[in-house]
């Protein structure tokens, strides 16, 4: 089934566009005829449905970190297609636009409203929301590229990018894939035989079994023989699907079943090796650049450390672990690797490093890395610039004298999660309000998202990729801490506590990290800001201050004298601040737009401008600035803030409300230790238990698919099973009742 949107181009417009469905999906592939409407109703459709639309993918002021710069002499390609969505088809949107090349956006049914497409000159449905049936759906893919006649393909990261047979069936219709040869991708793909190969080049591999592990107890005598810890993963896996760590044999029993099952969801390919795990490891990856010529290049290093179940989650460039020689010795050895399975392309090399500088070989991915873009701010080169040049045929433009590392770059990965779960379990919903950090400079926002989208259980939770740039590391960090406060999402649960908290814990900002970061400094869990003094009073004058604000704008426009009709320049309140089981007195005072607020016997000054519709509140606090941002508030007092990350509820009340409140009941809350709620939205995989089953405490109850990730529920307590309430199949919600 297809659907071909056809943009219409007012001369007003820049990096935005819009669309006339010209056929809708149907069986067969339809008339791909534009439809053109006239130059006043063109202006009117515009102005109405896609005013707030603007391109992402290089926000901000960093527009100098990375160019396009293409040469009129340089022929490349009329258009491409891109056989991926979200935030990386918008990516490689953006350059081609420079690039002067048109685009052909693919899209399931439910993303006929995406940003990709918006983006892209022509769209085309290509199938249902599963992957396998749309993105996945290689035949659907294939038609699309004939009907619009385009002459390249690029594939973006996930889905098809590294499918061999993909690149295969493009090669065979003349179709240029933008990324390596088909031999590149077969022989890197397969991390057995990447590993054999990476050994035969001299490049620096983890001791473990070189074969395909075929059976659980087959992985026990392996893991044995090598000796825990040891590594599960897919022989065809990527981005920490099919992968668990084992530290004994019951252990590798459960990481064989889980990752077989996971790599045959993600990749169609159960195929599993083992390795030494090594403990406490950095994760470093050196991106490398080649040609069909036979030139490599090395880009420097991305620091990929700060991790949660495999998957990055903060990423910087350079890395302050690597001193030059470090840096140059992987960068070599990624090269001797790139240059053994004669790639071209961009391509990135993983590493892990342990405590001495020692470095292994762990994988090597054929494609555009999600991170990417910290390298193009170090360096300034355009990657997708890069692969196209290089899928054309051309010669590489550098030298490995000519790759520089300017100034420092940290991306941080903007997830639709519940962070206080398992440092984030996926989210679903609707983006009711998204407003991007835009307004600061030096920030780059990759996103394939605006307000109104849906974050759906079918693809990937990632809201964006939010990139700081900066002369030095500080002040890249500081840039990531304000462009963090500055970022409003409404709708979904985010990330953004957990990231904020990472980038300006002390253990990050030294330089003290591995991949064990979150478990080490968070062992029983992430619990949002830990308030100290200082921030304690700083967020209950905040929340003093807005409440009066707020009562003294109804006084205004409303005529309702709730407050006091003493003069408005200087007026005092006693209030009781309600936060975290605490409540505590506060005395506060207003002259202008300053307020003096009394706090356990401190005096804490905050002042602003106070804009109430605003999902921002930028506050002077004792001279210092501080980004707020309220989510909620309403007439009894209660009030929703965000601060330095952390979302803190709270309520403000009157001495004589207090007092009156301390008299009523309170609700106590149900005793749920006997269910089993879904912590997350997803796929029933399995059930193991029925009515009647006695169970122990972490006996696997059952099984949740989310996002390609396969998750056990075990019971918390031994018990009886009185009734369950799913079945394998199903799509669940979270907080469903399980079991």
């Amino acid at each position: 089934m297809l659907t071909v949107l056809t943009p219409l181009s007012p001369p007003f417009m820049s990096l935005q566009n819009y669309y006339v469905i010209t056929s809708v999906c149907g069986s067969q592939f339809g008339n791909m005829a534009a439809h053109r409407l006239s130059p006043s109703l063109n202006r009117l459709l515009f102005a109405v449905k896609y005013s707030s639309f603007q391109s992402r993918c290089c926000a901000g002021h960093c527009y100098a970190h990375y160019s396009t710069v293409s040469s009129p002499s340089e022929k490349t390609f009329d258009k491409i297609l891109i056989a991926n969505r979200g935030e990386i088809a918008c990516r490689v949107i953006k350059t081609c636009r420079k690039m002067g090349i048109q685009t052909v956006a693919v899209h399931s049914d439910v993303d006929f409203s995406a940003v990709h497409v918006k983006m892209a000159d022509e769209a085309l449905c290509v199938g249902p929301a599963p992957t396998n049936k749309s993105y996945l759906n290689m035949d659907a893919i294939m038609e699309a590229v004939r009907a619009t006649g385009a002459q390249a393909v690029h594939p973006g990261y996930g889905f098809l990018s590294e499918n061999k047979e993909f690149a295969k069936r493009l090669a065979a219709e003349n179709v240029a894939f933008i990324g390596p040869d088909t031999h590149a991708i077969m022989a890197m793909g397969d991390k057995i035989e990447s590993k054999l190969i990476a050994k035969a080049a001299e490049v620096n591999t983890i001791p473990g079994y070189d074969g395909v592990v075929k059976t659980a107890e087959e992985a026990v005598a392996i893991s044995q023989q090598i000796g825990y810890p040891v590594m599960i993963k897919a022989s065809a896996g990527g981005g920490g699907k099919g992968m668990r760590i084992a530290w004994n044999d019951n252990e590798t029993r459960e990481g064989f079943r889980f990752s077989s099952q996971e790599a045959a969801s993600s990749f169609g390919d159960d195929r599993l090796l083992i390795e030494k795990f090594i403990d406490n490891p950095r994760h470093i990856e050196i991106q490398i650049l080649a040609d069909k010529h036979g030139n490599a290049l090395w880009l420097n290093e991305r620091e990929c450390s700060i991790q949660r179940r495999n998957q990055k989650v903060v990423e910087e460039a350079p890395s302050t672990f690597l001193d030059p020689e470090t840096r140059r010795a992987m960068g070599e050895q990624a090269v001797k690797l790139a240059k053994a399975v004669q790639y071209s392309s961009a391509g990135t090399v993983e590493f892990l490093v342990d405590s001495k500088k020692n470095f292994y070989f762990l994988e090597m991915n054929t494609r555009l890395q999600v991170e990417h873009p910290i390298t193009e701010c170090i360096t300034g080169l355009d990657l997708v610039e890069q692969m196209i040049r290089v899928a054309k045929g051309y010669h590489l433009k550098y030298k490995q004298e000519d790759i520089p590392i300017n100034g420092w770059a940290i991306e941080s990965r903007v997830y639709a999660e519940d962070p206080y779960k398992s440092f984030g379990l996926p989210s679903v919903g609707r983006l009711s309000q998204y407003q991007e950090p835009l307004n600061l400079s030096n920030v780059r926002v990759d996103s394939g998202i605006q307000e109104g989208s849906d974050i759906s259980i079918y693809y990937d939770p990632m809201i964006s990729k939010l990139v700081t740039y900066g002369a030095t590391r500080a002040e890249a960090l500081a840039k990531m801490e304000d462009a963090l406060d500055n970022y409003v999402i409404r709708g979904v649960t985010h990330n953004i506590p957990l990231l904020r908290e990472i980038i300006t814990h002390p253990r990050f900002i030294s330089g003290d990290i591995t991949t064990n970061f979150l478990p080490e400094v968070y062992p029983e869990g992430f619990k949002g800001l830990q308030l100290g003094a200082d921030s304690r009073r700083e967020l209950l004058a905040s929340a003093a201050a807005l409440h009066i604000t707020t009562q003294l704008r109804s006084q205004r426009q409303l005529g309702d004298l709730r407050v006091s009709s003493a003069p408005l320049e200087l007026i005092r309140w006693d209030l009781v601040v309600e936060l975290e089981e605490g409540k505590h007195s506060v005395e506060i005072t207003k002259s202008g737009n300053v307020y003096t607020v009394e706090v356990d016997g401190e005096q804490v000054e905050v002042s602003g401008l106070w804009n109430l519709a605003s999902p921002l509140l930028p506050l002077s606090i004792n001279g210092t600035h501080r980004m707020l941002q309220c989510l909620s508030r309403d007439a009894s007092g209660r009030i929703d803030l965000q601060y330095k990350g952390t979302l803190f509820k709270i309520r403000v009340l009157s001495k004589l409300a207090a007092e009156l409140n301390s008299y009523m009941p309170e609700k106590v809350p149900e005793d749920t230790s006997s269910l089993l709620r879904s912590p997350m939205p997803g796929t029933v995989v399995a059930v193991s238990v029925k009515p009647g089953d006695t169970v122990a405490e972490g006996q696997e109850i059952c099984v949740i698919e989310a996002m390609k990730m396969q998750n056990s529920l075990t019971a918390a307590r031994g018990a009886k099973v009185k009734s369950v309430h799913c079945k394998a199949g199903e799509t669940v919600g979270e907080g469903d009742l399980l079991v």
